[in-house]
């Protein structure tokens, strides 16, 4: 999931996005993360009125206050890279 959030950061992503970003992901976990964090009211899902539709994803305003945690876990490992 945090692969996930790390994409939306960045802005609102669609479905196809999220999964090429994620190398190797099935669609069938893909879909249930992106469930998951719909459900938690960290992302919101919007589907556009296409044939086939595109699916976006982006944060929502509480899944937005999880930057500074998640910035602070790549500065963490990115200190850690530097010492080994």
């Amino acid at each position: 999931m945090i692969l996930i959030l790390r994409d939306l950061f960045t802005g609102t992503n669609y479905f196809l996005e999220l999964k090429k970003s994620l190398n190797g992901v099935s669609q069938k976990v893909l879909t249930a993360n992106l469930r998951s964090l719909e459900e938690k009211g960290i992302i919101e899902r919007e589907v556009s009125p296409e044939v086939p539709p595109r699916v976006e994803y982006k944060l929502t305003d509480l899944g937005k206050t999880l930057d500074p945690i998640i910035k602070s876990m790549h500065d963490w490992g990115e200190f850690y890279k530097s010492i080994f």
